[in-house]
């Protein structure tokens, strides 16, 4: 669920020192240090010590000591949705759905499944059967992870977790926007009672994301935008540091036709307005068939009109602020292009009035393929909706983007709607829903295109944590192979009748 990643203006008033702030009233609510160079590498050095020791302890027992961990999160889950709203400006449903209990459940299943999706894993050999051959997955040592504000907790002690599991050490460089989120992790971390140096947070601004890069890690997850993860590519391929990157997504949504309109509408507006639209997934343009058009248009523009917008802190909302003030800028920036360039606000259109980062629920009609707002990714509360002729239009304007995260597509029919999707250019596409697979840890969440490079969640990201590694060995013990040294002659001949008899031309079709 990617973010953009940089610096936020409050963060200003001194260099040594990050200061964050409550976006729904701007209020300073903690300042944490930016921490230079030689603290980060010392906290990689302080994580691997421990990792040393970490890696020796049995899967098992390591799975069995990390799930101390979503105890201790459940204890305490009001003090992480109350930090949560404060600092990121979600709802309290928001932090607890989509942060606390995503970690809680990824926790559990991957503490009960670990050892089994661990476990050495046989290699049939079709050939050669004298020898055989295995795969076993060992810790790739000390894992770096750079985090994203819009969710805080859940994406990057998702990854804290798995890397434990794994056998890791970790060090967390969160944004810089919502550093005390991270802060707040590790605390429960330390009252679950586990190793206190194999899991380190770093806080800085983009600085100290270079030195975490830069001093020794082995390993790499980001989660940002696309022009950061372009540069934290290239860093760790400079340094031949593999890495997962979880960037930018512009979610296109194909209305079909024969579509439950009702279920369309309601999944539209909480997969474009939940978070405050700053989610990587979040229904970003939308591609309704022309002969429920104006229908679907009314049945989104009244549920959206009911949404309730404010400081969750204080009242019952629906929608909260938004995190970042550079945010809210670049979402006015999109509407009002598009509004210039002819599309119609059937909803919102504005930036709310202070205190606080508010940009009203909006609904843009009468929109086109080549407008900034059905092309760049918005991250905000804007469903822009574009009337096309067919599903075939709609397919080929889906996958007209850079950007591939994920797709949704509704249809009361199954089939056509599985068909439909697998035409989509997206690392997931969901049929008749929004969003929720981020929160199903045996899913893997991955982008295609300039989305991202490899996968997190899932039994897959769980073994890309770890190196893997071939074994083989002997069956049936012989005295030599027939193709080592010395080579002769009529060894030559007998190979190559065999070859020609095992891989020619089969003797039924002679």
């Amino acid at each position: 669920m990617g973010a953009v990643h940089s610096v936020h203006s409050a963060s200003l008033s001194r260099a040594s020192t990050i200061v964050s702030e409550n976006p729904a009233t701007g209020e300073a609510i903690g300042e944490v240090p930016d921490q230079p160079a030689e603290e980060v590498r010392a906290a990689i050095a302080r994580a691997r010590e421990a990792q040393r020791a970490w890696a020796a302890v049995p899967l098992a027992e390591r799975c069995q000591r990390i799930e101390r961990f979503a105890e201790v999160l459940m204890a305490r889950a009001d003090e992480v949705i109350e930090l949560v709203v404060r600092e990121a400006g979600k709802t309290p449903i928001e932090a607890l759905a989509t942060e606390v209990v995503v970690v809680a459940d990824l926790t559990r299943y991957f503490c009960k499944h670990a050892p089994a999706v661990l476990a050495p894993e046989p290699i049939p050999l079709h050939l050669l059967k004298h020898r055989a051959s295995y795969l076993h997955y060992v810790p790739r040592g000390v894992i770096g992870i750079i985090a994203p504000w819009n969710f805080p907790f859940s994406i990057p002690i998702g990854e804290v977790v798995m890397s434990l599991i794994a056998g890791n050490g970790v060090v967390l460089k969160p944004s810089e926007i919502t550093p005390l989120i991270a802060l707040k992790a590790r605390e429960l971390y330390l009252a679950a009672e586990l190793p206190p140096d194999l899991f380190q947070v770093v806080t800085g601004r983009g600085a100290a994301g270079v030195a975490l890069i830069d001093g020794g890690i082995d390993y790499c997850v980001f989660t940002g935008s696309v022009a950061t993860g372009r540069k934290v590519a290239a860093a760790c391929g400079e340094r031949l540091i593999p890495c997962t990157l979880e960037l930018g997504g512009k979610a296109p949504a194909v209305v079909c036709a024969d579509a439950d309109l009702d279920r369309a509408a309601q999944a539209i507006v909480w997969g474009g307005f939940a978070n405050s639209g700053q989610v990587c997934a979040s229904v970003e343009r939308v591609y309704a068939v022309a002969s429920i058009h104006d229908q679907l248009v009314d049945k989104i523009v009244a549920h959206a009109r009911a949404l309730r917008q404010g400081d969750a802190a204080v009242s019952e909302v629906d929608v909260g602020a938004m995190t970042w003030d550079r945010q809210v800028d670049n979402v006015e920036r999109l509407v009002d292009a598009a509004v210039a360039h002819g599309a119609q606000v059937a909803l919102g259109g504005k930036r709310s009035p202070g205190p606080g980062l508010f940009f009203q629920p909006t609904v843009l009609t009468s929109c086109r393929q080549d407008m900034d707002v059905m092309r760049k990714e918005i991250f905000g509360p804007v469903i822009p909706i574009m009337s096309v002729a067919d599903e075939e239009e709609a397919i080929r304007h889906a996958n007209d983007s850079h950007l591939g995260l994920l797709a949704y597509v509704f249809t009361r029919d199954r089939a056509r709607g599985k068909a439909l999707a697998e035409r989509i250019a997206a690392g997931t596409v969901m049929i008749n829903d929004v969003l929720h697979t981020y929160g199903c840890p045996e899913t893997p969440w991955s982008g295609v295109k300039s989305s991202g490079i490899g996968r997190t969640h899932s039994a897959h990201g769980l073994r890309d944590l770890c190196e893997t590694r071939h074994v083989n060995y002997d069956r049936i013990a012989i005295p030599r192979e027939v193709w080592w040294y010395p080579y002769r002659n009529t060894t030559f001949q007998t190979a190559l009748r065999v070859a020609r008899l095992l891989f020619g031309k089969r003797f039924w079709k002679r």
